[in-house]
């Protein structure tokens, strides 16, 4: 057996901090608070110094294999969410309990019952429904082609700040313009939020040709689900528009008062967890 062992890659200023990120110019490993984007990929804090780079969300590739180790959030939610539909699958019983208690019914939630409209997000179709395995494996995806990047750059705690507050404006916009009969559940409202953010990362970065190429692929996927939304009444595209805003909303401000800031990623939490308390109070009062 070989004995050589492969220690993960850590930050060279953080030392305690796993890492997916190096710097494109030196090559020295970077975390998300020293990582400062430069035209193609990230640069540490001394080479962005030299040239007056500073730190935006970012929309080109992340050097590092994503794992769990460097996207725990994004790696979890997928884990969680999975998991829950397995055990719909194996256990009916435990699916219409599941069902019953987190699902978006609208008119539960104009009952007092706010938590459904984040908790939809953890359900999915079963496995003999039309949709079947389609509803999870398409979203699970998604989360993961966009989660673990995402989560890369501006954090943890802003990524899943950013994940619940896109599945609470989604519910909250399903939930107002909505009939109040209506049943949902699903995490589109959450994935588009990604969506939305990498959205508003791409357009910044749309003189590059990584940018540019991410915009345009994103204004693709949201325009043919706009169609689809209308076309196929079983999806819910007041969730998808909730979402998709909320996410557009959060990373617009982030790249207002979190760039080239100490505590990035502490004002980028602080703003998403706004946007969900905005969800709650709104579903609360309304």
């Amino acid at each position: 057996m070989d004995s050589t062992e492969t220690s993960a890659p850590v930050c060279y200023r953080h030392p305690d901090r796993v890492t997916g990120l190096s710097c494109s110019r030196c090559g020295k490993n970077i975390c998300v608070e020293c990582s400062n984007d430069a035209a193609v990929g990230q640069v540490c804090p001394e080479c962005a110094a030299s040239t007056g780079q500073h730190r935006v969300v970012r929309a080109g590739s992340l050097s590092g294999r994503a794992s769990f180790a460097t996207a725990p959030v994004s790696f979890s939610i997928l884990a969680m969410t999975v998991a829950i539909w397995l055990i719909g699958v194996v256990a009916p019983a435990a699916n219409d309990w599941l069902f019953q208690n987190l699902a978006q019914h609208n008119l539960l939630v104009a009952a007092g019952e706010w938590w459904r409209i984040f908790t939809a997000a953890l359900l999915h179709a079963p496995l003999n429904s039309s949709f079947g395995l389609f509803h999870i494996g398409f979203n699970m995806y998604l989360l993961y082609l966009l989660g673990p990047r995402m989560e890369q750059q501006v954090g943890s705690p802003a990524f899943a700040a950013l994940y619940v507050a896109a599945a609470g404006t989604g519910g909250l916009v399903s939930f107002l313009l909505g009939d109040p009969f209506q049943i949902g559940i699903g995490a589109s409202g959450a994935i588009f939020g990604l969506v939305g953010a990498w959205l508003v990362a791409s357009w910044k970065t749309r003189q590059t040709p990584g940018g540019r190429a991410m915009f345009n692929q994103l204004m693709f996927f949201v325009l043919l689900n706009a169609v689809l939304g209308f076309a196929i009444s079983n999806i819910d595209w007041r969730a998808h528009l909730g979402g998709l805003l909320a996410g557009m909303g959060i990373a617009y401000l982030w790249s207002i008062f979190a760039v080239g800031k100490p505590n990035a990623v502490g004002i980028r939490t602080a703003i998403a967890t706004a946007v969900i308390a905005f969800d709650l109070a709104a579903v609360l009062l309304l």
